[in-house]
Parts: C-alpha cells; sequence; structure tokens
C-alpha cells in the first residue's frame, strides 16, 4: 500500500473514533424524552423557592420507602451510627460522646452547614472529613476509610439527626473562591461525552433519560443516601464518581478538594431545602 493508502487508512479510523464518539453522545441525548411533571402532589416541604428536591422526581414506590423508617434500608446505617457515638475507641480511650455528649442535642443542625471553611486548613472540609479529623485529633483513633460502613454510619447518623432543617451553607468570606471552584466544576465539559453536570441537572431536568426522570441535581440534603442500584448508604462523593463514569470522564477521589468544592455548590443549589438522610433513591 502507498504512503498515502496508509494515511488515509489512519485517517479514516480517527474520522470512524470520532464518528463513534458523536454518536455516543447522540445516543445519550437521544433517550431525553419530553418533560414531565415531578411529583405534583407530595411537594410541600420539598419544593422551596422553585427548588425542586430529587425526592419530587422520584417514583411513588421509591417515595414510599424513604417515608417508612422501616422499609428504609438506610435506617440500618443510622442505627449503627448511634451505636459507634458511645463507642470508645483510640489511644484517648474516648468516644464521639466523650467530648459532645448527647448527639441529639450537639449534633442538631450541624449537617446543614458542611463543607464549610476551615481556617487552619486553610481550605473547605466536609463532614466525612471533620468526623475523621476529630477521630485522629482528639481520640487517637485511626481515620476511617470513605465509603467504609463506619464512615457511612456516622455521616449518616449526624444527617439524620438534621433531618426536616433546611440546607444553610455558606459561600461568602473564606469561602468565597472555593465555592466558585466548585461552580466551575459544575459546569466544566468533561470525558468522551463532552458533558457538564449542568447539561443533565440543568438543562434537562424534568425529562427522562431511558427510564429515568431526571431531577434538578438537589441532592445536598439526601446524602449519605440508600440506593436501589446499591443495595446501600452512599456517600455523594460516591455519587459524583458514578456521574463522572457515565459520560466516560475520569473520576476525582473522594474526599478530593475537587469534589468537597463541587459538593458546596450541589449543597448551595439545595438551599432551604430538607434533610432527608437517609434519603432512598433509584
Amino acid at each position: 500500500m502507498s504512503r498515502k493508502g496508509k494515511n488515509m487508512t489512519t485517517g479514516g479510523g480517527k474520522l470512524a473514533a470520532v464518528a463513534a464518539g458523536f454518536l455516543l453522545a447522540a445516543g445519550f441525548v437521544a433517550g431525553l424524552s419530553t418533560p414531565a411533571s415531578a411529583c405534583e402532589e407530595c411537594k410541600g416541604k420539598y419544593e422551596v423557592e422553585g427548588r425542586k428536591s430529587g425526592y419530587l422526581f422520584s417514583n411513588p414506590e421509591t417515595r414510599a420507602i424513604q417515608d417508612d423508617d422501616f422499609a428504609n434500608g438506610g435506617m440500618l446505617w443510622v442505627e449503627k451510627g448511634a451505636e459507634l457515638w458511645n463507642k470508645v475507641d483510640g489511644k484517648a480511650g474516648k468516644s464521639c460522646a466523650s467530648c459532645h455528649g448527647d448527639a441529639e442535642e450537639s449534633m442538631k443542625g450541624v449537617y446543614t452547614v458542611y463543607p464549610k471553611y476551615v481556617q487552619e486548613l486553610g481550605k473547605l472540609e466536609n463532614l466525612e472529613q471533620r468526623i475523621n479529623r476529630c477521630r485522629e485529633a482528639n481520640m487517637g483513633a485511626k481515620a476511617w476509610k470513605w465509603e467504609s460502613d463506619d464512615l457511612l454510619a456516622m455521616t449518616t447518623y449526624i444527617g439524620y439527626l438534621s433531618r426536616g432543617m433546611p440546607m444553610n451553607v455558606k459561600i461568602d468570606g473564606p469561602a468565597a473562591p472555593f465555592f466558585e471552584k466548585g461552580k466551575e466544576e459544575y459546569f466544566k465539559r468533561r470525558g468522551q461525552l463532552d458533558m457538564a453536570c449542568k447539561h443533565c441537572h440543568y438543562d434537562h431536568a424534568g425529562q427522562y433519560i431511558r427510564a429515568d426522570l431526571i431531577s434538578e441535581g438537589r441532592g445536598g440534603g439526601a446524602f449519605p443516601a440508600y440506593r436501589l442500584k446499591w443495595q446501600k448508604i452512599g456517600s455523594l462523593h460516591r455519587r459524583f464518581k458514578g456521574c463522572n463514569k457515565q459520560i466516560r470522564a475520569q473520576p476525582y477521589k473522594a474526599g478530593s478538594d475537587e469534589y468537597v468544592n463541587l459538593e458546596l455548590f450541589v449543597k448551595w443549589r439545595s438551599r432551604g431545602l430538607p434533610v432527608e438522610v437517609p434519603a432512598v433513591r433509584r
């Protein structure tokens, strides 16, 4: 084969790859159908100033599971978290209760303000990171691994103690530049499908992608959530990673600065909406 022929073959291969990429993207978007209404009969506290919780985009069966604490699988992690609260661990011989006392009093409302800026760290810290910092610095205990049952249980328990309270993260003052980074991350195109968070949750909220009704992405008060797909509790960062993988993008590590910044932006988008932990989602 001539040099010209080889070049044409290579070029054709590149064009085919590009075309395949466009077809993947087109197939993703083609699954979107006409707009659907979020649950009209159950808005109430789940819509604030036009902002709608993902609860309203769930099907009736999923909402029923969340509403029933006996059916809600996430309550198992709440119970485990309550046990861990009083468990002595680490070289200091302390439990969470040793410093914070009754969690139902000391932790009420704590979930609603995280992530928050911490001066000594010079950056944002989310609830999982705060729990581990307490364990290491005050209890002399090992940090729990991300997505471990213990860390999920404690985070879920603390979230549960704020259930029904409005999300209220701060985005001004020293938190402002990190909020802007999170916003930038939300609107940044990435991956083989060249998509950003906003393409689903801004542009196509209320539409179907295959059998799933796309929410507005205001899950700031829902996680850790029990996903029927996972058959267990999972963190918001696990959800971020899953979204990244769906658009063929390399995800960041859970607990990364990028995801904590993004978490602040997502929780700001959820401002005023009630904490639902442990929420149930498909």
